[in-house]
Parts: structure tokens; C-alpha cells; sequence
């Protein structure tokens, strides 16, 4: 983990002065690095009845759809409001600084489908929630939830307490 962990950009007071953002595109820009870090989140998984992965917008896209790609799941975008072009269902949630919403078009997912969700980052865990939330409004269950980061001193997995998280990393 070492590897993956010197391929993460702390840049201080950003979003706003207080916040040490946890950079990830050094580790997407090396292919070696983005393939370790795949592999890893996939790892606890492998075996299990997982029949889709889900992806929080936007960086759980880069490493949920690669985690589709490479178990041969489909990969199910959960975005921001007025991006999908068909039916939606909604959940708003709030973050540490705001509010916000989550939509997946309402054919996402089967009601017999095992969800396999995907995100970079856990900080509060809001968005992992609110996910979690979603995919079950959908009629799915949620089998786990993975991150390549997770910001412990945030506690954000004790909003997740009724699932299964896996982490990479831990700061």
C-alpha cells in the first residue's frame, strides 16, 4: 500500500482554508499504480454474488468502471442532478460544507441485483450513504461498499455501520 500511498497529493486549504484535500489524479496518471489500486479494491470481493458496480460521481466513475470492466459487471452511474437523460430517481443528503443530490435512472438496477459500490474517497460519509440509500430506493441491496481513501479522524464509516467497507488507504 506504500506504493499507492506515495501516489497521493495532499493540497492544503482546498476546498476551502482548513481542508487537506487528498489529491488522486497522480495515481490515475500511472497506469501501474491505477491497475494496483483496482485490483485491491476487487480483491475482498472476489467470489462473492456481486452482480453490479455502482460509481458516485465523479472519481467513482474512474475506479468503479474499471472495477466493472475487469470483474465483466455492468457499471451504474449515480450522478448529479440534470445529467441523466431518462426517468430518475433522487436522494438528497448533506455534506460537511452544503447539500447535494444523487439520481440513477430508475431501471439501474434489478431487484435481485448485488451491489458492489465504488467511491476514491470516505470523509463523512454522506455520499456513501446517501448511495447506499439510492441503490436500495432502487430495489437493489448494497453487498459492500469500497474506497481507495478513507479519512478515519472523520468517521465517516459509522454512518455506513449497516454495510460492509473496505479501504485502501487510511489517513
Amino acid at each position: 500500500m506504500d506504493r499507492l500511498r506515495k501516489k497521493i497529493r495532499d493540497i492544503p486549504d482546498f476546498p476551502k482554508p482548513g481542508i487537506v484535500f487528498k489529491d488522486i489524479t497522480p495515481l490515475v496518471k500511472d497506469p501501474a499504480a491505477l491497475r494496483l489500486a483496482v485490483h485491491q479494491l476487487i480483491h475482498p470481493f472476489l467470489g462473492r454474488d456481486i452482480t453490479a458496480i455502482a460509481g458516485m460521481e465523479a472519481r467513482g466513475f474512474i475506479f468503479g468502471s474499471l472495477v466493472a470492466w475487469d470483474l465483466g459487471l455492468p457499471f451504474i452511474p449515480l450522478r448529479k442532478p440534470g445529467k441523466l437523460p431518462y426517468d430518475v430517481q433522487s436522494v438528497a443528503y448533506d455534506l460537511e460544507y452544503g447539500s447535494a443530490t444523487l439520481e440513477a435512472h430508475i431501471d439501474a438496477f434489478d431487484s435481485n441485483d448485488r451491489v458492489l459500490l465504488i467511491d476514491d474517497l470516505l470523509a463523512t460519509g454522506g455520499t456513501a450513504k446517501a448511495s447506499c440509500d439510492l441503490v436500495e430506493k432502487l430495489g437493489a441491496k448494497v453487498e459492500a461498499i469500497a474506497f481507495v481513501v478513507e479519512l478515519d479522524f472523520l468517521e465517516g464509516r459509522e454512518k455506513l455501520s449497516n454495510y460492509e467497507v473496505h479501504s485502501l488507504l487510511h489517513y
